[in-house]
């Protein structure tokens, strides 16, 4: 009988980051594949034969050929539970991200061997680090013209500020990819390509003295692959385990997930390196997960994830303890008693009944409408709150409105569902109505979303006009009236859920005049805890 603190010990939950178009869907898939989870690059396993895609389940998603929200993912494979958080590459999305890494107890972090690191990976590597989660690294492409690997270990040193120490190295490059070699096991392993990397297909394995190789892969790749090992050797970092967890290095792994180069040997090894689930910072101090008693925290809410339902799902990071379907549990924002009813897991859009999971688990519960991103749930008496769930400031703006009056109703249920998401935020001109509300988003492309789910999930047509805004701020006094804010085209007053004022400012430079105004309140660039 496998005890808790092994069950803890077998999780394995971490998250892939990369920069748009790194190829970070792809490699998920091929996890997923060599896994054992999928037969099929690109589908899953579905009842009666269906084919699915596999993280992106959202329809525009798949028409669009991006991922626009988070997807949860979990498998079993060599005696580890699997737990791959799937998130949003595009950059419009990009707090999606950042709310599904409190979730992860270590990152992937996906480089294209041709432009090395990016911009949106730096963000996403910066998050990392400010949460202290261990990063494992996957140049990828390497089946194509890339930089050479000592000219991304360099890249990777001075854009990121951490050394790297490859646990394999290509053999080839540039269009001549013949394989890895794997630097503990001295071992050479060769990959046959097959039908776009759809299938695993056999690998050929070996000593790197075994004269077979220097004549499959040729000598003149044979001597350039010793010449580069022997210079990794004396020179490169050596594997440290604790520099991995302190944030100090990042152990490096190339292939190309396209063609299934170089992935198994990734999962093994990431898996059996990367760390179980380890405790996590409250309000009232450290949890451990071996402690008795259940917690964890929803780090995300998803509606219409079935659509024969309209269902909505709050996802839930277990911390601690083991949980139970119809567990009873502490909501701490309301105080109130709540059973955690239909728990389930996920396979991208397929999902199973969880009868029990334990910390590192993702799982998720029906909401009826009493959760919001961020929330504690623990059982017994204790009441304290998971810290760190980051909020985000929105810096696109637009009107939007229903074109037919009759849909007011659906519209309304859309743009509270959506909301409560985390994916805009809502305000409402003060004693106008809300034929017309005030979106406010991160990312531009997610008014493009928006549109598309209130049509195809809720069947209602919207109107979006854009706004100049740039900026909304929260103030710390509860009135705060058009007159206060002068003769300015500038800015604007409206009010959020919570009916509490926010000002809408074109620029810095507006918010700078009306701040210097009223230099006794205090503006938010976030809403204050509700």
């Amino acid at each position: 009988m496998i005890t808790h603190l092994q069950e803890i010990n077998r999780r394995r939950t971490f998250a892939i980051i990369s920069h748009p178009d790194a190829g970070k869907t792809t490699l998920t898939e091929k996890l997923l594949l060599y896994g054992g989870a999928i037969r099929l690059a690109g589908t899953v396993k579905g009842r009666k034969s269906k084919a699915y895609a596999v993280s992106d389940w959202m329809e525009i998603e798949k028409q669009r050929g991006i991922s626009v929200t988070s997807s949860v993912m979990n498998f079993d494979y060599n005696g580890y539970r699997i737990n791959i958080l799937d998130t949003p590459g595009h950059q419009d999305f990009s707090e999606d991200t950042y709310r599904t890494l409190t979730a992860a107890d270590s990152a992937v972090m996906l480089i294209d061997g041709a432009k090395g690191v990016e911009e949106q990976t730096k963000k996403l590597f910066q998050v990392c680090r400010m949460r202290g989660i261990p990063i494992f690294t996957f140049i990828n492409k390497l089946d194509r013209h890339c930089k050479s690997p000592f000219e991304l270990m360099e890249e990777i040193e001075e854009a990121l500020g951490i050394r790297s120490c490859p646990i394999n190295w290509p053999i080839g490059s540039d269009g001549n990819y013949k394989g890895v070699y794997n630097r503990k096991l001295a071992q050479i392993e060769l990959f046959h390509a097959g039908e776009d990397g759809q299938r695993i297909f056999p690998s050929e394995n070996g000593t790197a003295s075994d004269e077979r190789f220097k004549e499959i892969i040729g000598e003149d790749l044979y001597l350039k692959l010793n010449e580069e090992i022997e210079l990794l050797d004396i020179a490169g970092d050596e594997f440290d385990m604790e520099k991995v967890i302190s944030g100090e290095l990042t152990p490096m792994f190339l292939g190309s997930a396209m063609s299934n180069f170089g992935v198994q040997p990734f999962l093994d090894e990431f898996i059996r390196l990367a760390p179980h689930p380890g405790e996590k910072s409250t309000d009232q101090g450290m949890i451990k997960p071996d402690a008795e008693e259940f917690s964890g925290f929803v780090f995300k809410i998803q509606a219409n994830m079935n659509m024969a339902h309209r269902d909505r799902i709050a996802f839930i990071k277990i911390c601690s303890g083991k949980f139970e379907k119809g567990l009873t549990v502490n909501h701490v924002r309301t105080g109130k008693k709540i059973s955690l009813s239909q728990p389930q897991q996920f396979f991208a859009q397929e999902r199973s009944m969880v009868e029990e999971a334990y910390p590192g688990d993702i799982i998720g519960v029906f909401d009826p409408g009493i959760f919001n991103i961020g929330d504690t749930l623990c059982e017994g008496k204790k009441s304290f709150r998971f810290e760190g769930i980051p909020i985000f400031p929105a810096e696109h703006f637009a009107t939007v409105s229903t074109k037919n009056a009759l849909k007011r109703k659906q519209f309304l249920k859309g743009i509270n569902q959506i909301s409560e998401e985390g994916a805009i935020q809502v305000f409402k001109q003060p004693n106008i109505g809300v034929e017309a509300l005030t979106i406010g988003v991160v990312g531009i492309m997610q008014f493009e979303v928006l549109e598309y789910r209130l049509k195809h999930e809720y069947g209602v047509d919207v109107t979006i006009q854009t706004l100049p805004y740039q900026l909304a701020r929260w103030v710390s006094v509860e009135k705060f009236t058009r007159e206060m804010l002068g003769y300015t085209d500038q800015a604007e007053i409206v009010e959020d859920r919570y009916d509490r004022p926010v000002i809408l400012f074109h620029n810095q430079w507006a918010l700078n005049r009306i701040r210097e105004k009223h230099s006794g309140i205090t503006f938010y660039d976030i809403p204050p805890y509700v």
